[in-house]
Order: C-alpha cells, then structure tokens, then sequence
C-alpha cells in the first residue's frame, strides 16, 4: 500500500469546463476515493418565484443554464401548459422540436470539442467549435439570440420562424452534416482517442441503473432510455431510434453523444418536412392552479420540472432536476481506482453542467 494523500481537483482547472471541485484520495498515481463538492456558482433561482409572476419565470429558467437555455424554458413551459390545460398549436410544437434538436447538436459539438482538448486534440477542438458556429448562427437569424433565446412562451412561441427561413436551415445542416461526419470519424477511429477513452470509466448496464444515471451516459452502458420517447412537443410524429453502445465506457458515452448529433440532423428534417402552417401561440387567460410535473430529455439526460400554483399570479413552487446531478454518483464510482491522469476524461464524460446543478 502506497502513501495516501489528498489532491484538491478544480473548482478552476484548466481542463475543467464547470466549477466543480473534487477531493481525491490519491494512493500514488491511482485515486482510491472521490468527494465531490458542489456549490460555488448557487445563485437562488428557484427562490425567484417569490419575485416574479408565473409568465417571468420563464426567462429565469432559461438561465439556469446557457448551453441547454432552451430546454429549461420549454420545461417549465410544458409544466404550466398542462395545470391550464392550454393546447399548444401544431406549429408551434415543431418548432420547439426543432428548437430542441438545434440546442442538442449545439450543446453536443461544444462537449466532443472539451472532450478532444482535454486529451490535447487541439486541432479537433477548433474544428469542433468551428462547426458549432454554424448551427448559433441559425439561432441568431431566428431568435437574434446565440445562447439564451427567449423565444418559448407559455401557449406555444414568441415568434415564428418563416418557412424560407426553414429551407436556409436545411442548406446549413447540409454543410453541418458534411463537416461532422469527418470530424465524428476522426474522433472515434483514431488511434490516440480510443487509447484515452476504451477500457476507461467502466459502467455496467446493472450499475448506471442502480446509481440512478441518465443521458447518454446512461444510453452508453447499453441501456434503452430516452424521454423524447413519450412523445411531448412533436416528437411523436418523428421517427427516430434510441442511440444505445455496449462498450460500458467513456468511448461507449462519445460515441452515443457522436450519432445523437448526426440523428438530431434527421429529426429536423423531419420536422421541417412536416411542420404545418398556421398560429405559434395562443392566448393565455388566468393563473394556473394545480401541480404538475415534466419530464423532457435535455442534451445531458433526462430533466424534471415540478410545478406547483394556488391560482395566483406568482407561482407556489418551481423545482428542477437536472441530468448532471443524476449522473454525479455514477462519476464518483468512475473515478475511484482510475488513474490520476484519467480523472479530467472522467469528469468530463458525464459532459458536466454545474451551473444547471446549482441553480
């Protein structure tokens, strides 16, 4: 047995994204335990139902995190939809999916970009990035927002998108499309990337179940789960397969989050083939009573709105939980008996979002 010390990890490291800290029980150069410490960027958010009224809270939400600002919205949106009962239009619903997908490749080509420059793949990483310009560029011409959009709304969209516009989208994921499938098959065939990734961070189907995991980190030990199957917004008129790998590891997870990029690219067009004409809201009257409670799959996993209103203006109770905080045990269990060297690849398989966490 080799000398044991601890090794405070973050919360600011150069390889880290998110401002996590971890305390690591180090026995030479394996970790033998893991604590995690969260907290450091809390802001309050689901105390602000005190201050704002039901129809504000949706832009609160939207910051509880950039990368996934969209999700959170529709979330909280979905929540309150079904305590009033409102029927969201047709429209409106397809370009919330499309919406959807647009923030799941955003959100998916920034994480493969942290995950090639965490093992010194820089030249993966620009590329990456460069690509990821593309599809917040659709945001801004949309929404004229290239991370937090503001455009979902209680009863369906602040605003439509023009079908001419819709066509241009297509032409971007074209070349989107062109440009990834390179940078996909140099990501997961090269022979320095599969050294860092196979083999590392083993999960099997029986533990990420049990440690309660979510997302692709669930779907690449093997398991077949994704909330978009339940059919919200217009997901039940797309047809589209559950991304799963067997490999049971950090190359297992990449690869489920690699396709997802490639079938949200499939969705859209879907979508825009079939989104019907017509309104993208519709009128909100009174203050919604009851609770309710929304499950939506988040680029990260699967993510839950709790909603609770008394027939007033401000809402009673809005409480989220977000697929990163599901999937912290299942990193500690990674991350005990790994090497030291292993532990940013780890830490950034779950694709962290501390600032969703926290709130």
């Amino acid at each position: 047995m080799g000398n044991r010390s601890v090794v405070p990890f973050g919360p600011q490291h150069p390889v880290l994204p998110e401002p996590i800290h971890l305390d690591l029980v180090l026995e030479d150069e394996k970790v033998v335990d893991a604590i995690p410490s969260i907290g450091f960027i809390h802001r309050g958010l689901e105390k602000l139902v005190d201050k704002k009224d039901f129809n504000e809270i949706v832009y609160v939400a939207e910051r509880i995190c950039g990368i996934c600002s969209f999700g959170h919205g529709f979330g909280y949106c979905d929540a309150v939809e079904h305590i009033m009962n409102i029927e969201v239009p047709k429209r409106a619903d397809y370009l919330r999916t499309i919406f959807f997908e647009l923030s799941r490749m955003h959100s998916h080509i920034l994480w493969l970009g942290l995950m090639a420059d965490a093992f010194g793949f820089e030249s993966l990483f620009m590329d990456s990035w460069r690509v990821r310009e593309k599809i917040l560029d659709m945001f801004e011409a949309a929404t004229g927002g290239r991370v937090i959009f503001s455009i979902v709304k209680i009863g369906g969209m602040r605003r439509d998108v023009p079908n001419e516009m819709l066509r241009d989208f297509l032409k971007s994921l074209d070349d989107v499309e062109r440009d990834l499938e390179i940078i996909i098959r140099t990501f997961l065939n090269d022979r320095a990337v599969k050294g860092r990734l196979c083999g590392v961070g083993v999960l099997t189907p029986e533990q990420v179940e049990e440690l309660g995991c979510c997302g692709p980190y669930l779907r690449g030990s093997g398991i077949r789960r994704d909330t978009r199957k339940l059919g919200y917004a217009a997901y039940d008129d797309i047809e589209f397969d559950i991304v799963t790998s067997n490999d049971c590891d950090t190359y297992g997870r990449s690869y489920v989050r690699a396709m997802e990029v490639l079938q949200s690219i499939s969705i859209i067009r879907q979508a825009i083939a079939k989104i019907p004409d017509g309104p993208v809201d519709t009128v909100v009257k009174g203050f919604p009573n009851g609770e309710y409670m929304t499950r939506i799959e988040q680029p990260r996993g699967e993510a839950c709105f709790y909603v609770k209103a008394s027939g007033k203006k401000f809402i009673d109770r809005l409480r989220v939980r977000t697929p990163t905080f599901a999937n912290i045990p299942a990193l500690t269990q990674t991350l005990r008996g790994c090497d030291l060297a292993d532990v940013p690849i780890l830490v950034l398989a779950i694709d962290p979002c501390i600032s969703c966490t926290e709130r």
